[in-house]
């Protein structure tokens, strides 16, 4: 089965990653994860992304924030596609992120999602996976169905108990 590689530039990152792990285990997506710094362990992090590809890595999902380059650097050395999670910062509030790992140059491109949008990042790899995999493509589609009913759910107990009630119930 193809797998998914996931690392951080630090653990600081883990809870946004881990929300990409969730849903590719709820999918049933096999990945890896780990922490590596691309500044503090440059050596470690090329041997990383140069091995990806024969660990089984079809996809690799880099988190970072600041100077954000490791979703970048991923994109350099391992020749599939790199999904890029743009953390919020303390300082810019992530859009420093954001411009790091959405500007990359011609050739070298990082598809980008929201800051610390890690949940969109595991559907979107099990996405790029499921265009050859028909078994995760039919859990992806169920995944969406799932989505659709809760939201229909919420609407049902919205136009059953009125909004000063729902609101209620939200802050319990």
């Amino acid at each position: 089965m193809a797998r998914v590689g996931i690392v951080m530039g630090s653990d600081s990152d883990m809870p946004v990653m881990a929300q990409a792990a969730a849903v590719l285990e709820k999918l049933g997506v096999d990945f890896e994860m780990t922490i590596i710094s691309a500044h503090r362990e440059p050596d470690v992090f090329f041997e990383y992304a140069k091995s990806a590809e024969k660990r089984g890595c079809k996809v690799i999902i880099a988190g970072a924030g600041k100077a954000a380059h490791l979703p970048g650097m991923c994109a350099a050395l391992f020749p599939m596609p790199v999904i890029g999670i743009p953390m919020k910062t303390s300082d810019l509030g992530g859009v420093d992120s954001l411009y790091s790992i959405v500007q990359m140059p011609s050739g070298i491109p990082v598809a980008t999602v929201a800051i610390n949008g890690g949940t969109n990042a595991g559907i979107l790899a099990a996405k790029i996976l499921a265009t050859s995999d028909e078994a995760l493509l039919e859990r992806l589609k169920q995944y969406s169905e799932d989505l659709k009913h809760d939201v229909m759910k919420k609407a049902e107990k919205l136009d059953e108990i009125g909004y000063k009630a729902y609101l209620d119930g939200m802050k319990k």
